[in-house]
């Protein structure tokens, strides 16, 4: 029977069982209200205010697509060398793992318009006089969008490698070095990929964010498609929106017929399956490469120089050496670290309080948490009307191969889709017809992540073992009794990692979704959402520390209250 695979971790919810995740929470926020003040202290209205003359000429626009396509690949190198980092960290040393993957999992609750507020001014202040911190603010702020999800599929790839073959690791005795390149590394590939894919279209959806940005009542536009998008909707300019969808299309066609495309491919041979798969990919590039001679020769190259370094960095004893025997840990180190970040915790605990009652007040603080209920319920109806159209269509053609290799791209086009483009049909329908924006805004949450659902399930459904499907078949199952016994629990692991995907990018996505702009007219809904992006461009960085705060402890509580859970029962009753 074939290896199930995930491709998000089950530890993006077990973390939420890490009892020091909740305690790591004050820290991160104590550090964030630090920040936001030395922000504060750093900002100057007149480097804020440089920017570049951008146009809604056409014949702009591939540069435009040029230069965004590039911050983001920037971005996602610099995302697969965080996440192969973190996962050797993280699975190597207790210690590292015990503070950071509760800290990432409180890092990618943090909103991206939170990292931009505070990382803009700094990386000004950093590179006086000229646009470099600005660019290097927009390249992290789509790092943020990128990364964690990417470091989680690394980190229970490294985890998650088969026991047979961690014994034939020992037995080859194979250094860390080793290991990393012959097995973990290998192993985790194909959930890393997938995870490169849906990132870059994460990135997509809050490129204007990343690259139009308003701090400080200071616009900054950086050249690229989230500017030429945001100069659009500011001039009501239906024509410019349809040639940024336009680009938009042949930007994705392109990226993934010569990037990922072959990646997958490539990446098909590092499947973990004891019966042969009939899923596999095919990419015309990569049968190309193949063949070019000159490909070759650069492909053994590189092979070669990695050989050397996993010689270099071999064991210099073998199993029956002294020095391979394993010392008993001594648990003094670990009760002094626990000891340490009990104190940090206290201390920043204190320094909150301190906080809020000098800068906010408690009543803000009830206002904001009323306002994150108003989201949690957006979110949370948002997702199930998601789940009730996307998990049959996921099924059917995660269990038609060629259907699924002929979505890929269309599905990677709207998942890329930024919800800004709908804004003014949402501006004029709401208007036009004197609608609740509290209500019709709603959907523009989703409108992107949505598809990270539709991603997982297409996922779980292509691995769901042929014997189990001709079984299904033999016995006849039809109707509501093959959805219950057969085909909901075979997808259901991959459907809560993906409802996990979609509903934190859903609490990201209230920043631009409730509260939008078509030229003069702004419509707002109550939220959350709109009350951070309301601080951030008036520049209030305590509240703005704030909302975060509030934000995050909602994220939080969501996955360990309904998402571990979810997770316990795919564990013990819904899996096969």
């Amino acid at each position: 029977m074939n290896k199930k695979r995930q491709f998000f971790p089950r530890q993006v919810v077990e973390a939420g069982g890490n009892r020091w995740d909740w305690a790591l929470l004050p820290i991160v926020l104590a550090l964030f209200v630090l920040m936001a003040y030395g922000s504060q202290q750093m900002a100057r209205p007149y480097e804020l205010g440089q920017t570049l003359p951008m146009t809604l000429d056409p014949w702009y626009l591939p540069y435009y697509v040029l230069r965004t396509t590039l911050r983001m690949f920037i971005a996602l190198g610099a995302s697969v060398i965080f996440s192969c980092v973190f996962a050797a960290l993280t699975t190597k040393y207790r210690v590292a793992e015990k503070v950071m993957v509760p800290m990432l999992d409180i890092l990618q609750s943090i909103p991206i318009l939170g990292f931009l507020s505070i990382t803009v001014t700094a990386f000004i202040a950093l590179f006086p006089g000229n646009l470099l911190g600005v660019e290097c603010a927009a390249i992290f702020a789509i790092f943020t969008s990128q990364a964690w999800n990417m470091a989680f599929s690394a980190y229970q790839g490294f985890r998650s490698v088969p026991a047979e073959l961690s014994e034939a690791a020992q037995v080859f005795q194979l250094s860390g070095w080793q290991r990393f390149w012959r097995l973990e590394m290998p192993f985790a590939m194909p959930g890393l990929l997938w995870n490169m894919m849906m990132s870059m279209s994460g990135g997509w959806f809050f490129v204007v964010a990343s690259e139009a940005i308003v701090v400080s009542n200071q616009t900054i536009k950086l050249p690229g498609m989230g500017s030429y998008i945001a100069l659009a909707i500011e001039q009501s300019n239906l024509q410019a929106i349809g040639w940024a969808i336009f680009a938009m299309l042949i930007a994705v066609l392109l990226y993934d017929q010569l990037f990922f495309r072959p990646l997958l491919a490539w990446a098909d041979k590092f499947r973990f399956e004891e019966t042969g798969s009939d899923t596999a990919q095919t990419s015309w590039l990569l049968t190309w490469l193949r063949r070019t001679e000159r490909t070759q020769q650069i492909v053994e190259w590189f092979g070669h120089q990695l050989s050397r370094s996993i010689a270099v960095f071999r064991l210099s004893h073998d199993g029956t050496s002294i020095r391979a025997r394993k010392d008993k840990p001594s648990l003094v180190p670990q009760r002094v670290w626990d000891a340490v970040i009990a104190a940090v915790v206290f201390y920043a605990l204190w320094s909150l309080v301190h906080f809020i009652r000098t800068e906010v007040g408690w009543s803000e603080v009830g206002h904001v948490v009323v306002l994150g209920v108003y989201t949690m319920i957006r979110v949370v109806v948002l997702l199930a009307l998601a789940a009730i159209i996307w998990v049959p269509v996921g099924i059917w053609i995660g269990m038609n191969p060629r259907w699924a290799s002929r979505t890929q791209a269309v599905a990677q086009f709207l998942a890329a889709f930024p919800a800004n483009l709908v804004f003014p049909v949402a501006v004029i329908i709401i208007v036009r017809y004197h609608l609740n924006p509290d209500i019709w805004l709603s959907p523009l949450m989703i409108l992107g992540t949505q598809w990270y659902l539709l991603f997982n399930v297409i996922a779980g459904a292509s691995t769901i073992p042929t014997e189990l499907r001709h079984a299904a078949k033999n016995f006849g199952l039809t109707g509501w009794l093959k959805w219950r016994r057969y085909l909901l629990p075979a997808i259901f692991p991959s459907f809560v990692t993906g409802a996990i995907t979609a509903s934190g990018g859903s609490w990201n996505a209230a920043i631009v979704a409730e509260i939008v702009s078509w030229g003069p007219t702004t419509l707002k809904a109550h939220g959350i959402g709109s009350y951070i992006g309301e601080m951030t461009a008036a520049g209030d960085f305590p509240r703005i520390a704030l909302g975060i705060g509030i934000m995050c402890i909602f994220v939080m509580g969501f996955n360990h209250f309904v998402w571990r859970r979810l997770y316990t029962m795919a564990e013990s009753r819904l899996h096969f």
